[in-house]
């Protein structure tokens, strides 16, 4: 059996993959499961043991965290190349109408996914979408409509070694004894989801001088630019100053980072989904998108989000409010959230 699941782009939607992929490789154990993934994004599952092969889909410059600098290719050479793969099976994870094509062209006998986008008639077995349901759950339930049995639905994560090794390393540097650290996210691949850069300074003013916080950065080389911004801000000294690490660390380095820090504080992104597969607690900020079905996955954690009647609009409408749902969330919120994690409830680093 070789079995083809597509989910391609965004490191947080790609993270959430991996609850199906466990169940998928628990009903097929001897199964050949290959992954259809974004450049870079796909990275987050590079030590995932439920996969055997990952398969780079590259066509698009238009997500900055996706752009590789590399030449794209067509999109169909990878309906010849999947055709020659001779999938048995595809589980269609990405709601989009070219997905389900690329699977149908590939003459791949068996299309699974959901009914959306009017591409039901490409698809051999088609699943309800429901808005208001966790995505996690969501793609449980295309395994559900395939008769394969849900044995759990919780996230996991995997560090290299070679990643470990880097992280501490960098942080051998740096006098971090008894200090908590945190990583702040400021960034997203949707500016219009990202809190403002006053608000995300008054926080890392708070962590560094009334907690004795080690706050550190992450993301592109591009983002360290907004975390200047922050940082000429504040108009205080800083008793912690942050440790800007942006790009500096890959996919599988920032993983490694992510899983030595107390708690992660940002705004909606894929990096809250990498900390809660970890099971570091995560602080997530959520204006315009729906807190029920991307806010991060577990008990421990803490979304912020405004309760507007407008909400979610997912993005999809230009805003007569201004972004009321991000911009109306005060970094007093936020700061209580930080004061209500007990020490039971932060991981010991």
């Amino acid at each position: 059996m070789k079995i083809l699941v597509i989910r391609y782009r965004f490191i947080g939607d790609t993270v959430l993959t991996i609850p199906f992929l466990r169940n998928l490789r628990k009903a097929y154990p001897e199964a050949q499961i290959d992954m259809l993934v974004g450049p870079v994004s796909g990275d987050v599952l590079l030590d995932c043991p439920y996969i055997d092969n990952l398969i780079y889909f590259d066509t698009t410059k238009k997500h900055k965290y996706e752009n590789t600098g590399e030449e794209k290719k067509n999109f169909f050479s990878y309906v010849k190349l999947l055709k020659q793969n001779k999938y048995d099976k595809a589980f269609i994870l990405k709601r989009s109408f070219s997905s389900a094509a690329l699977a149908f062209l590939a003459g791949i006998k068996e299309r699974i996914g959901f009914d959306t986008e009017g591409r039901g008639f490409l698809l051999t077995k088609r699943i309800l979408y429901v808005k208001n349901r966790h995505e996690i759950e969501c793609f449980l339930d295309v395994l559900k409509a395939d008769n394969i049995s849900i044995r759990d639905n919780h996230l996991e994560n995997w560090v290299s070694l070679e990643s470990e090794e880097k992280i501490q390393e960098i942080l051998s540097i740096y006098d971090l004894s008894k200090k908590p650290k945190v990583l702040i996210h400021a960034t997203s691949g949707n500016i219009n989801k990202q809190w403002s850069i006053e608000h995300f300074a008054k926080v890392i003013e708070y962590l560094s001088n009334e907690k004795n916080t080690q706050v550190f950065f992450t993301g592109t080389a591009k983002d360290a630019e907004i975390y200047d911004e922050i940082l000429s801000l504040i108009n205080v000294e800083l008793q912690n100053n942050p440790i800007n690490l942006c790009g500096q660390l890959s996919i599988q380095d920032s993983t490694a980072l992510i899983n030595k820090m107390n708690f992660v504080v940002g705004c909606d992104s894929g990096t809250l989904h990498i900390a809660a597969s970890l099971n570091i607690p995560v602080i997530g900020i959520y204006g315009p998108m729906n807190p029920k079905k991307w806010s991060a996955w577990g008990e421990i954690h803490k979304p912020i989000h405004l309760d507007l009647p407008c909400i979610p609009c997912e993005l999809r409408k230009k805003c007569d409010q201004n972004y009321a749902c991000i911009k109306n969330i005060t970094p007093e919120m936020v700061i209580n959230e930080i004061n209500s994690l007990s020490s039971n409830s932060i991981k010991a680093c």
